[in-house]
C-alpha cells in the first residue's frame, strides 16, 4: 500500500512542479519516505504465505493501513511546515482519508496547489477505499483478499457481481474514475478553473467535502455549480453496485432498488421541511432559492460531504436537530458516505413497525423485507447490536468532549460529525467554522472517532478486545 500511495505522492509533487511552489521538496521527500518504507515492508514479507490471511489478519490490516497511512501521509504538511503541529497534522489526514471533512485550517487559500492536491487526493481514494484499491491492483493478496473487502467496505451486504473479490474492487473503481472525470468537466464547463475542478471533482464523489477555498462551494456563488455539485453528492451516496448495474445497462437494477427509493423520499420530504421553515422564517426571498439552499445542504449532510453553501448554524436549533438527523442517517450502503446507512434505517424502521403489529397479533409471523428478500434474524440482530454501539459510541464520545472543555452542542456536533464522518458540526466549529482552536487530546480522539466511523466501529473495537489477539 505504501508503494502505491508513492504514486499519488508524486502526483502532487508534479502539481507542485507545474506551479513552482515551495511544496515541491516536502511532496517528493515524503513521497522517498513512503517509497522506502514500502519495500522494506515487501521484502519484509516477501516469503509470507498469503492463503494464512484470515478474518483477523484482514481487520488488522485494515485497521493499521489507515493509521500508517495517515502517520506517513501527514509528512508534506508536516515537512513543509505548513501544519507544524503533529496532532493537527495527523487530524487533518485522517480526515482526508476517512473522507471525514473536518478541517484544522484557518486559511485554505494560503496553501500551495501541490498541498492543496494532495489533501484532495487522501478524500479521493479515502471514498471508495483505499484496502478496495489495494485489492483491485494487488491480486497476489489471494485469500486475504476477501477479508480485507469486508472489512473495510461498509453496508450490511455485499452484492458479489463477480466471482473474484478483486474483479468486484477494479469494476467499481473503474466507475469511481470514470464519474470523477466526468465532474471534472462539468464544474470546469461552469467559473471554476481546471485546478479547482479537478480538486472538487476529486472530493465531491468520494462525499469528502475537501475545498481549494476558505468559502467552499459559496465562493463561485454559482447556481450551476450547485447543482452539479447536488447531482454527484447523490451520486456518490448511493451503492457503487448499482451504479455499476447503471453503466453495464441495468438501470432498472437501481430505480428498483428499495434502499434508494427510501433514500430519495428522505432527501425529497426534508428538503420540503426545510425549505418551508426557510420561507416561513424569511431566511430566503423565494421558493427557488429556498429550495436550492435546503435541497444544497440536506444532500451535502445526509451525504456526509460537508460542502456549504450558507451557514446553516444560523438557520436556528430546529435545522440544528434536522441537521444531526440526517448526519445521523447517511447514505446507501456500500457508496462512499458515512453514517449509519440508509440500509440498517430501513431493517430498524420495518423491525419496529413488525413490533407494534404484534402487540395486536403476537402469534403473527412477521419478518422483515428488503427489495422483496427475507432478511434473517442474524442480520437484523447484527444491525441492533450495530446500531446500539453506534448511539452508544457517540454518546460517550460526546460527553468525553464535553469534559475537555466543548460546549454541549459543540460536543455532540463533533461526535456526530467524526463518527460519522460528516465534516462540519455545531456551535463554533459547525459550517464557517474549524477545529483548530480544540486540544490536541480532543483533536487525537476526534482523529480514533474519524477512523472508527469509517471502518463501521465494529473492525476497530475488535481489536480492542483480548479474545482477538488470542491463539
Amino acid at each position: 500500500m505504501f508503494l502505491l500511495e508513492t504514486f499519488f505522492l508524486l502526483l502532487a509533487a508534479f502539481i507542485a512542479f507545474l506551479y513552482k511552489g515551495d511544496d515541491l521538496f516536502p511532496l517528493l521527500l515524503s513521497s522517498g519516505i513512503m517509497f522506502t518504507t514500502g519495500l522494506i515492508c515487501y521484502f519484509m514479507g516477501f516469503n509470507a504465505n498469503e492463503y494464512n490471511a484470515g478474518r483477523r489478519e484482514g481487520i488488522l490490516v485494515v485497521a493499521s493501513t489507515w493509521i500508517m497511512l495517515s502517520l506517513f501521509g501527514m509528512l508534506p504538511y508536516y515537512l513543509g511546515g505548513y501544519i507544524p503541529n503533529l496532532a493537527d497534522a495527523f487530524f487533518e489526514t485522517m480526515s482526508g482519508f476517512t473522507s471525514t471533512g473536518s478541517t484544522i485550517l484557518t486559511d485554505i487559500e494560503a496553501l500551495p496547489h501541490g498541498i492543496l492536491t494532495w489533501r484532495s487526493l487522501t478524500q479521493w481514494q479515502g471514498g471508495i477505499g483505499i484496502v478496495v484499491f489495494t485489492v483491485a491492483l494487488i491480486p497476489i493478496l489471494g485469500g486475504g483478499a476477501t477479508q480485507m473487502y469486508d472489512a473495510e467496505t461498509p453496508g450490511i451486504m455485499h452484492e458479489r457481481f463477480r466471482p473474484r473479490i478483486a474483479q468486484v474492487a477494479k469494476r467499481l473503481w473503474g466507475v469511481y474514475i470514470v464519474l470523477t472525470i466526468f465532474l471534472i468537466g462539468l464544474l470546469w464547463m461552469g467559473p471554476m478553473n481546471m485546478f479547482d475542478a479537478i480538486n472538487h471533482a476529486l472530493t465531491t464523489i468520494s462525499t469528502g467535502g475537501y475545498s481549494t477555498k476558505n468559502a467552499s462551494i459559496a465562493y463561485w456563488d454559482s447556481v450551476y455549480i450547485e447543482y452539479v455539485v447536488m447531482i454527484f453528492m447523490m451520486i456518490g451516496a448511493t451503492n457503487m453496485t448499482l451504479i455499476y448495474f447503471c453503466f453495464n445497462g441495468k438501470p432498472f437494477k437501481l430505480f428498483g432498488n428499495e434502499e434508494f427509493r427510501w433514500f430519495v423520499y428522505l432527501v425529497l420530504f426534508m428538503t420540503c421541511i426545510v425549505t418551508a421553515w426557510l420561507i416561513y422564517n424569511g431566511f430566503v426571498t423565494g421558493f427557488e432559492e429556498g429550495w436550492r439552499k435546503s435541497s444544497f445542504q440536506v444532500i451535502t449532510l445526509i451525504s456526509s460531504c460537508g460542502f456549504i453553501t450558507e451557514d446553516y448554524i444560523q438557520w436556528g436549533p430546529f435545522f440544528w436537530m434536522v441537521a444531526l438527523s440526517l448526519m445521523f442517517i447517511g447514505g446507501c450502503a456500500g457508496s462512499t458516505c458515512g453514517g449509519l446507512k440508509m440500509a440498517r434505517f430501513i431493517v430498524l424502521s420495518k423491525n419496529l413497525s413488525n413490533e407494534f403489529k404484534k402487540q395486536t397479533h403476537p402469534r403473527a409471523v412477521l419478518p422483515v423485507r428488503m427489495n422483496g428478500t427475507v432478511v434473517s434474524s442474524q442480520v437484523v440482530h447484527r444491525i441492533l447490536a450495530f446500531a446500539f454501539i453506534y448511539m452508544g459510541l457517540i454518546i460517550v464520545s460526546a460527553a468525553l468532549l464535553m469534559l475537555d472543555g466543548l460546549a454541549f452542542e459543540e460536543g455532540l456536533g463533533a461526535a456526530v460529525s467524526t463518527v460519522c464522518n460528516i465534516g462540519p458540526a455545531l456551535g463554533k466549529i459547525g459550517a464557517s467554522g474549524n477545529f483548530s482552536e480544540v486540544s490536541d487530546l480532543t483533536k487525537w480522539c476526534l482523529s480514533f472517532l474519524m477512523m472508527t466511523g469509517r471502518l463501521e466501529i465494529f473492525t476497530v473495537v475488535t481489536l480492542l478486545l483480548p479474545g482477538f489477539w488470542k491463539q
